[in-house]
């Protein structure tokens, strides 16, 4: 499946056109290779993705066409989750 797909899909992402953009961006590592919208991921595969502050780090579960919001989260494990930047006192 292609990386913007299942970011979409998934929900990590809201929107494929933004998924895209991120991709593009250099903003999403695929098992530590930078990730372009068009590569292909697979059950097993860990992504990285940059979002503004955070960076989630998570393992693709499985791949499928479509998902309810229910049936999304179950795609992943979110591995890590951490802040960037400064941090407030």
């Amino acid at each position: 499946m292609r990386l913007d797909k299942f970011l979409k899909v998934s929900r990590l992402i809201k929107r494929r056109t933004l998924a895209k953009e991120v991709a593009d961006q250099g903003r999403i590592l695929i098992n530590g290779q930078q990730g372009k919208a068009s590569s292909t991921v697979k059950v097993g595969d860990e992504l990285t993705v940059r979002l503004g502050q955070r960076i989630v780090t998570a393992k693709i579960e499985r791949l499928q066409e479509t998902s309810r919001k229910e049936e999304a989260a179950e795609m992943y494990t979110i591995l890590k989750e951490e802040r960037t930047g400064q941090q407030e006192n």
